[in-house]
């Protein structure tokens, strides 16, 4: 399998995805099997799955479009959309939900004006949840990209949102 490298990243703005689909496919025979790790690659490398990108998977392992495309959307780690520059995940673990984890997603959502799946309108933030992270001893859990947030209150996850937001701001004047 062929990792996706920086420079096999489009320029901004770069719509033909030719080039970059020619240097992702370097290692691959065209395979029905390798079906999903060219799925991994290409997000990877654009962070969503593009249509385009899954119909030239289609034509490289020569499988109907459809099947790519169902493929895409069976699996949970595939995006059809963009995500935003910050994941929030909220797990929904027993535990978590047992400690309050359904009010801070709540909570999540009407202060993003966001669902689970959507991203904000800014691109900043998605909203994902999760079945569980397996960290049941810090419930209720929150991560943000590749942080984790144990013992979360709710109060506090608004605000860590907030705090994001500042931040961003705060680079965007330097």
């Amino acid at each position: 399998m062929i990792q996706a490298e920086r420079g096999a990243l489009p320029a901004e703005g770069e719509s033909d995805l030719g080039g970059l689909f020619g240097r992702m496919k370097q290692g691959f025979t065209g395979r029905p099997e390798e079906l999903i790790p060219l799925l991994q690659n290409v997000q990877r490398a654009l962070g969503f799955l593009p249509e385009e990108a899954l119909t030239e998977i289609a034509r490289f392992i020569r499988m109907p479009a459809a099947r790519v495309y169902g493929t895409a959307t069976f699996y949970s780690q595939f995006r059809l959309k963009p995500a935003g520059k910050y994941m929030v995940r909220v797990c929904r673990g027993t535990a978590c939900h047992v400690k309050g984890s359904d009010r801070i997603l709540d909570d999540v959502q009407t202060h993003l004006q966001t669902a689970p799946g959507e991203t904000t309108p800014d691109g900043f933030f998605t909203i994902e949840t999760v079945a569980c992270f397996g960290s049941c001893a810090l419930a209720p859990i929150l991560v943000v990209n590749d942080t984790v947030y144990g013992n979360v209150k709710r109060s506090n996850a608004l605000q860590l949102l907030q705090d994001i937001r500042v931040l961003e701001r705060t680079l965007d004047l330097v």
